[in-house]
């Protein structure tokens, strides 16, 4: 079936040569089988190593859906958590005044209040490793007014989600990521996603790069790119996430193949996965996921209503239509050398369109 990709190979080549990213993976997959896999461009532009289907990425934001989303959703299946229940119930100590009536809900659906996001990393440079992520968590965010009150309106926010992992550590009494290897990741045989804590030198040779970053003066190879994160030890609710396109795929297919009963014995409900995936009302965000905006979305123009996504800073991005059983995946590496580069923004909407007509389905 690769013949049936040529105009998604030419555009993928344009993508390159035009200097939308350096290098990237697109995955195809329909109704359960991959149908195009492919690897274009360099990992490295400064060592000129090529890209390849195994690369492992820096999922950024994917980090959201994939990982924390995940993650409370296993805990409102035991019971441990409710989405519509004050989060104050579980944590009085930071859910007060203004965030008293805050849910889970809300944090999943990016409807808190808070903002989206602060430059946090600046101020812990003074402060020891250890104690950097209880400043944040326990004392700064607990100060951060909101710009609304919880409900009121949509704002896309890193610390929405940062909130969220302090949420789910606490309810669920291990960190984020060992919560998710035992429940999740290894009940499905997921291989391949993984956070990278801060103090775990990678082997660099399987990563895609991504910065110079500025202020930590090196080039970031397979270190968490976003900030914040990666000055709170990597480990994070909002972005810290690493995987392969393969990776990424097998997750997404065995979440739909639960939510459509092919599988019967997953670590989450059919029911509780609908209800994650459905449109908030007026907005364009699910539980955790992103849905197709009406007009000017990255996902194109013909993923049905029904689709759920996210997408990633670092150049990364799915989206999965459920009524069509069609998944794409886009890892790429945007933000190497530098983030300012936003010209796959109007690169994704044409590709998922590319891929939508040569499949047929539009």
């Amino acid at each position: 079936m690769t013949e049936t990709f040529r105009a998604v190979d030419r555009l993928m080549q344009k993508g390159m040569s035009q200097g939308v990213f350096p290098g990237g993976v697109i995955l195809v997959a329909l109704h359960g089988k991959v149908v195009f896999r492919r690897a274009y461009g360099s990992a490295d532009c400064f060592s000129r190593r090529p890209m390849a289907c195994e690369t492992v990425f820096d999922l950024a934001s994917l980090t959201k859906p994939l990982a924390t989303t995940l993650a409370v959703m296993h805990l409102v299946q035991r019971g441990l958590l409710v989405l519509d229940q004050p989060c104050c119930v579980y944590w009085p100590d930071f859910f007060k005044a203004d965030k008293a009536a805050m849910t889970v809900r809300h944090l999943l659906g990016h409807r808190s209040g808070l903002p989206g996001w602060r430059p946090y990393y600046l101020c812990l440079k003074d402060i020891r490793s250890q104690e950097r992520r209880k400043a944040v968590v326990e004392e700064w965010m607990a100060r951060e007014p909101l710009l609304s009150p919880p409900g009121k309106r949509a704002c896309y926010s890193d610390i929405g989600f940062l909130v969220l992992q302090g949420l789910i550590e606490r309810v669920a009494q291990t960190t984020l990521d060992r919560y998710l290897e035992a429940s999740i990741w290894k009940s499905l045989s997921v291989q391949g996603l993984f956070f990278n804590p801060s103090n775990r030198p990678p082997v660099e040779a399987k990563y895609a790069a991504t910065e110079l970053c500025p202020w930590r003066g090196r080039l970031l190879v397979g270190r968490v790119h976003d900030d914040n994160a990666y000055a709170i030890g990597g480990v994070a609710g909002h972005a810290g996430l690493f995987g392969t396109a393969d990776a990424v795929w097998t997750l997404l297919q065995k979440l739909l193949f639960i939510e459509t009963g092919v599988i019967d014995n997953g670590p989450l409900e059919p029911s509780l996965l609908k209800m994650f995936f459905h449109r908030q009302n007026g907005t364009d965000w699910a539980l955790g996921f992103d849905t197709p905006a009406g007009t000017g979305s990255s996902a194109g123009r013909y993923f049905s209503p029904e689709s759920v996504g996210h997408l990633g800073f670092t150049g990364t991005s799915f989206w999965m239509d459920r009524r069509k059983g069609i998944i794409v995946i886009l890892l790429t590496n945007r933000v190497h050398p530098s983030r300012h580069n936003g010209r796959i923004k109007a690169f994704r909407p044409l590709l998922h369109d590319a891929v939508m007509e040569q499949i047929g389905s539009v």
